[in-house]
Protein backbone atom coordinates (compact mmCIF):
# COMPACT_ATOMS: atom_id res chain seq x y z
CA UNK A 1 0.00 0.00 0.00
CA UNK A 2 1.12 3.55 -1.13
CA UNK A 3 2.52 5.20 2.29
CA UNK A 4 0.47 8.75 1.00
CA UNK A 5 -2.59 7.13 1.74
CA UNK A 6 -1.64 7.25 5.26
CA UNK A 7 -3.06 10.05 7.90
CA UNK A 8 -1.50 11.79 10.31
CA UNK A 9 -2.91 13.30 13.26
CA UNK A 10 -1.66 17.20 13.66
CA UNK A 11 -3.34 18.04 16.68
CA UNK A 12 -3.15 15.36 19.62
CA UNK A 13 -3.81 15.80 22.85
CA UNK A 14 -2.26 13.01 25.02
CA UNK A 15 -3.01 12.89 29.81
CA UNK A 16 -4.69 16.28 28.33
CA UNK A 17 -1.18 17.49 26.89
CA UNK A 18 -0.17 18.28 23.44
CA UNK A 19 2.06 15.86 22.29
CA UNK A 20 3.49 14.98 18.17
CA UNK A 21 1.60 12.33 16.76
CA UNK A 22 3.83 9.77 16.08
CA UNK A 23 1.65 6.82 14.95
CA UNK A 24 0.26 7.17 11.26
CA UNK A 25 -3.28 6.00 10.27
CA UNK A 26 -4.26 3.78 7.77
CA UNK A 27 -7.60 3.39 6.53
CA UNK A 28 -7.17 0.89 4.07
CA UNK A 29 -8.65 -2.60 5.28
CA UNK A 30 -6.68 -4.69 1.79
CA UNK A 31 -2.77 -4.16 2.98
CA UNK A 32 -0.32 -3.40 5.28
CA UNK A 33 1.45 0.07 4.77
CA UNK A 34 5.28 -0.34 5.20
CA UNK A 35 5.52 2.69 7.64
CA UNK A 36 5.53 1.72 11.42
CA UNK A 37 4.48 2.54 13.50
CA UNK A 38 0.97 2.56 12.10
CA UNK A 39 -2.51 2.14 13.34
CA UNK A 40 -4.72 0.06 11.05
CA UNK A 41 -8.18 -1.67 10.91
CA UNK A 42 -8.91 -4.12 13.78
CA UNK A 43 -9.81 -6.97 11.41
CA UNK A 44 -5.71 -6.32 9.51
CA UNK A 45 -4.44 -6.12 12.68
CA UNK A 46 -5.80 -9.40 14.44
CA UNK A 47 -3.89 -11.08 11.22
CA UNK A 48 -0.67 -9.21 12.25
CA UNK A 49 -0.81 -8.93 15.98
CA UNK A 50 2.17 -10.42 16.46
CA UNK A 51 3.76 -6.74 14.82
CA UNK A 52 4.38 -4.63 17.78
CA UNK A 53 4.87 -1.62 15.61
CA UNK A 54 0.68 -1.88 14.47
CA UNK A 55 -2.04 -0.98 17.04
CA UNK A 56 -5.99 -1.46 15.94
CA UNK A 57 -8.68 1.22 15.43
CA UNK A 58 -12.20 0.39 16.06
CA UNK A 59 -15.22 0.78 14.11
CA UNK A 60 -17.77 2.46 15.98
CA UNK A 61 -20.08 -0.83 15.29
CA UNK A 62 -17.90 -3.15 16.83
CA UNK A 63 -18.87 -5.74 19.40
CA UNK A 64 -16.35 -6.09 21.74
CA UNK A 65 -16.32 -9.78 22.85
CA UNK A 66 -14.24 -11.20 25.58
CA UNK A 67 -12.07 -12.30 22.79
CA UNK A 68 -11.13 -9.56 21.23
CA UNK A 69 -10.83 -7.56 24.53
CA UNK A 70 -7.90 -10.55 25.50
CA UNK A 71 -6.61 -9.62 21.98
CA UNK A 72 -6.73 -5.88 22.66
CA UNK A 73 -5.18 -6.13 25.94
CA UNK A 74 -1.97 -6.96 23.94
CA UNK A 75 -1.52 -3.98 22.17
CA UNK A 76 -0.12 -0.52 23.76
CA UNK A 77 -2.57 1.51 21.72
CA UNK A 78 -6.38 1.32 20.56
CA UNK A 79 -7.91 3.72 18.52
CA UNK A 80 -11.95 4.42 18.34
CA UNK A 81 -13.05 6.10 15.25
CA UNK A 82 -16.38 8.35 15.43
CA UNK A 83 -17.32 8.67 11.90
CA UNK A 84 -19.48 10.89 12.89
CA UNK A 85 -19.62 13.58 16.27
CA UNK A 86 -23.64 12.19 16.28
CA UNK A 87 -22.73 8.37 16.81
CA UNK A 88 -21.81 8.14 20.61
CA UNK A 89 -21.04 4.23 20.41
CA UNK A 90 -17.43 5.19 20.66
CA UNK A 91 -18.09 6.15 23.93
CA UNK A 92 -19.63 2.83 25.17
CA UNK A 93 -16.59 0.82 23.51
CA UNK A 94 -14.02 3.42 25.54
CA UNK A 95 -16.12 2.80 28.80
CA UNK A 96 -16.26 -1.27 28.58
CA UNK A 97 -12.05 -1.68 27.47
CA UNK A 98 -11.57 0.17 30.52
CA UNK A 99 -13.99 -1.10 32.98
CA UNK A 100 -15.28 -4.40 32.09
CA UNK A 101 -11.69 -5.51 30.30
CA UNK A 102 -9.67 -3.44 32.58
CA UNK A 103 -7.58 -2.06 29.31
CA UNK A 104 -4.27 -0.35 30.50
CA UNK A 105 -2.95 0.97 27.46
CA UNK A 106 -3.91 4.35 25.44
CA UNK A 107 -7.58 4.45 24.06
CA UNK A 108 -7.03 7.03 21.20
CA UNK A 109 -9.93 8.62 19.75
CA UNK A 110 -9.87 9.33 16.17
CA UNK A 111 -12.67 10.50 13.23
CA UNK A 112 -14.98 13.18 14.10
CA UNK A 113 -13.45 14.45 17.11
CA UNK A 114 -14.84 17.96 17.88
CA UNK A 115 -13.36 20.12 21.15
CA UNK A 116 -16.74 19.95 22.26
CA UNK A 117 -16.52 16.42 22.88
CA UNK A 118 -13.26 16.24 24.60
CA UNK A 119 -14.33 16.48 28.32
CA UNK A 120 -16.43 13.54 28.19
CA UNK A 121 -14.41 11.47 25.78
CA UNK A 122 -11.69 11.85 29.19
CA UNK A 123 -14.25 10.89 31.71
CA UNK A 124 -15.09 7.34 29.45
CA UNK A 125 -11.71 6.20 29.05
CA UNK A 126 -9.77 7.95 26.22
CA UNK A 127 -6.99 9.56 27.27
CA UNK A 128 -6.04 10.16 23.79
CA UNK A 129 -7.44 13.19 21.34
CA UNK A 130 -7.30 13.22 17.81
CA UNK A 131 -8.50 16.47 16.96
CA UNK A 132 -10.54 16.97 13.76
CA UNK A 133 -8.21 18.90 11.46
CA UNK A 134 -10.15 22.35 11.73
CA UNK A 135 -10.40 22.30 15.51
CA UNK A 136 -7.57 24.49 17.74
CA UNK A 137 -5.61 23.04 20.16
CA UNK A 138 -6.11 26.57 22.82
CA UNK A 139 -9.66 25.67 22.35
CA UNK A 140 -9.46 21.82 23.38
CA UNK A 141 -6.99 22.03 26.25
CA UNK A 142 -9.73 24.41 27.71
CA UNK A 143 -12.25 22.21 26.90
CA UNK A 144 -10.61 19.91 28.84
CA UNK A 145 -11.03 21.56 31.96
CA UNK A 146 -14.11 23.56 31.23
CA UNK A 147 -15.56 21.86 34.26
CA UNK A 148 -14.42 21.17 38.06
CA UNK A 149 -17.02 19.25 39.38
CA UNK A 150 -18.85 15.70 37.54
CA UNK A 151 -22.41 14.44 38.94
CA UNK A 152 -22.06 11.39 36.94
CA UNK A 153 -19.80 8.40 37.93
CA UNK A 154 -16.79 8.06 35.73
CA UNK A 155 -13.96 6.04 34.31
CA UNK A 156 -12.04 8.93 36.09
CA UNK A 157 -14.21 9.31 38.81
CA UNK A 158 -16.18 6.38 40.39
CA UNK A 159 -18.91 7.79 42.18
CA UNK A 160 -21.34 10.41 41.87
CA UNK A 161 -21.49 13.77 43.13
CA UNK A 162 -24.37 12.48 45.83
CA UNK A 163 -21.99 10.11 46.65
CA UNK A 164 -19.30 11.55 47.18
CA UNK A 165 -20.63 14.26 49.24
CA UNK A 166 -22.43 11.67 51.39
CA UNK A 167 -19.16 10.07 52.38
CA UNK A 168 -17.58 13.28 52.63
CA UNK A 169 -19.95 14.35 55.40
CA UNK A 170 -20.15 11.00 57.03
CA UNK A 171 -23.69 10.25 56.20
CA UNK A 172 -22.82 7.22 54.26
Amino acid sequence: MPDNQLEQSKTLIKLGQPETDTWALSRVEEALPETRPVIVPVALWLQNKEDEKLAPWLSSDTELTPALANDLAKSPLVAIDFPAFTDGRGYTLARLLRERFGYQGEIRAIGDVLVDQLYYMSRCGFDALALREDQHLEDALRALGAFSVSYQPGVDVREALFERRLRESGHA
